[in-house]
């Protein structure tokens, strides 16, 4: 029993819209059910934070509670033990998320904070993979008539 609640102890629920907003210049992972953000805050704490985010789009609020509901459930079971320390985790909902087996999900969870680990954050908190693929980005091509004026 002390297990668990050392687990939810572990745990810190972000309520305030800065912290949303500065997580979402982080690494940022998709899966079909949901994306998951992890910003190292930079803070000696090593507690690891989560936030949930279920918008309109997704559903009524019986939806969007129930998804909410097994968002939590993962992060319990997931986030707690295996999550990054010192970090923020955001869970975004995703359309296909409500409809999703449970133990996808979990699969998913899994797998997404496996593939958050890997990538080391830079100060500015997104990852290096993301700064690759934006210098590898095709120029544009001049138009035909861009010497004709010349």
């Amino acid at each position: 029993m002390s297990g668990l609640v050392d687990q939810q102890v572990a745990l810190i629920t972000i309520s305030q819209r800065k912290d949303f907003l500065a997580a979402n210049s982080a690494r940022r992972v998709a899966t079909p059910g949901f994306v998951l953000l992890v910003r190292q805050r930079g803070d000696d704490a090593q507690t690891k934070r989560l936030g949930i985010t279920v918008t309109k789009k997704i559903g009524n609020a019986v939806v969007r509670n129930r998804m909410k509901r097994r968002f939590r459930a993962l992060a319990r079971e997931l986030i707690a033990p295996d999550g990054v320390a010192g970090a923020d985790h955001i869970l975004i909902g995703r359309a296909g998320g409500v409809e999703r087996d449970f133990a996808v999900l979990r699969v998913d969870l899994t797998k997404a904070l496996a593939r958050a680990k890997d990538v080391a954050p830079t100060k500015a908190g997104v990852s290096a993979d993301v700064h690759a693929k934006a210098s590898h980005r095709p120029r544009p091509s001049p138009g035909r008539h861009s010497d004709a004026k010349a």
